[in-house]
């Protein structure tokens, strides 16, 4: 992983926490097809199945994004202190807005 951080100027822990975000949210996304499929067939146990591995998904997401929120607050942080600013709050707040995370 050290070679993508070198590649894409990503940290690995910013990029692994993107990474299991963005499948949390895609498999939850595929549940709700195995949901409608399961239905389909009146199978309630398979239903349910898929519902709870969808539920499990948004919280893992929703944990994912709060992760991520923090650490990305805290190294803007540290660039505004190797910079003299102090303008990590309003990045934390701004990325808040933009992905509904509560501060």
């Amino acid at each position: 992983m050290a070679d993508e951080a070198r590649i894409t100027g990503t940290r690995d822990r910013h990029y692994n926490l993107v990474s299991v975000l963005y499948h949390a949210l895609q498999e939850a996304e595929t549940c709700e097809q195995y949901i409608r499929d399961a239905e389909r067939e009146e199978d309630r146990e398979a239903a349910e199945f898929f519902r709870a591995v969808q539920e499990e998904n948004r919280r893992r997401s929703e944990r994912a994004k709060e992760l991520l929120v923090g650490r990305l607050g805290s190294d803007a942080a540290a660039g505004d202190k190797e910079a003299g600013g102090a303008a990590s709050g309003g990045m934390k707040r701004q990325w808040s807005r933009d992905y509904r995370t509560e501060e």
